[in-house]
Order: C-alpha cells, then structure tokens, then sequence
C-alpha cells in the first residue's frame, strides 16, 4: 500500500461537476493498493495517518497529530501510486491489486478510518476524480506499508 500524506488547508473532489468530499484544514491523502496488501497495511496506513506528528504547535514545530488539531481527512484511491516505473518510458500496473479487489479495500479502508475518525471523506473508486486542494507549507510525505 502506498500512501501520499499531504497538508492542507483546503482540499475538494469533484466528478462530473459535482461536489463529492471537501475538507478544510488537515490532511489529503492519496491511496494505492497493491496485490499483495492485507488488512495489517491498512491498520498500519491508519496508525500513521492519525498520528504522525505534522501539523504545527505554539512554537511553530511540527509536533500536533491530525487528531489533536481536529482536522479533516479525505482519502482519494490512486491505483497509478502503486505502478512500477523502473523500467522502460510506460508504466507497469502488474503489482497493483485489481480493480473489483482493490475497490472493496479501499472502501474497507475508508470504513475503518470513519470508525476511528469521523471527521473522514473520500473520493469515489474507478470514478473521473477532479482532485484540488492547498498544499500547507507544503508539506508532503510518501509512504509505503509493505
């Protein structure tokens, strides 16, 4: 599983002209899911993503966790993160899981977050996703749960 974390002060996602999620300040994360991922990914995605100390404090130091500045999080599935770019000027898609599989990840994925965190949105597996958002700082991390 792949995970791009980014902090925002604004993020929205749109399909076909229509408001589907949008949050305020906290985090948007892009998902990949790839063949092999189970459900120890997920709670590991999920540790890190409610805590991972990158929003700022009193004295200006990354210190506060997205629970601690009670802000939102919207996931947004990415299959193309999980892609193997290292050969040739194309992408390989061979590690990523399949659609119909991955899709019932994801929404697992998202069901397990809104449980633990309610302040949660998401984007729309396999849909034409038009993503925006602000980038705060920037700040943005990659990860990978393998």
């Amino acid at each position: 599983m792949f995970a791009v974390l980014q902090r925002v002060s604004q993020s929205q996602v749109h399909i076909d002209h229509e408001l589907v999620a949008s949050i305020e300040q906290g985090l948007m994360v892009l998902v990949g899911i790839e063949k092999h991922d189970q459900e120890q990914q997920m709670d590991k995605f999920i540790h890190k993503v409610l805590n991972y100390r990158i929003f700022v404090d009193d004295e200006d130091k990354m210190n506060l966790n997205l629970q601690q500045i009670n802000g939102g999080l919207l996931l947004v599935p990415q299959f193309t993160l999980a892609a193997d770019t290292n050969k040739g000027l194309r992408p390989s898609f061979s590690q990523c899981e399949t659609p119909a599989i991955a899709r019932l990840k994801f929404a697992q994925l998202v069901d397990k977050l809104r449980h633990k965190y309610p302040h949660t949105q998401a984007g729309r597996f396999g849909k034409d996703m038009k993503v925006s958002l602000i980038n705060d700082g920037p700040v943005t991390f990659t990860f990978q749960f393998s």
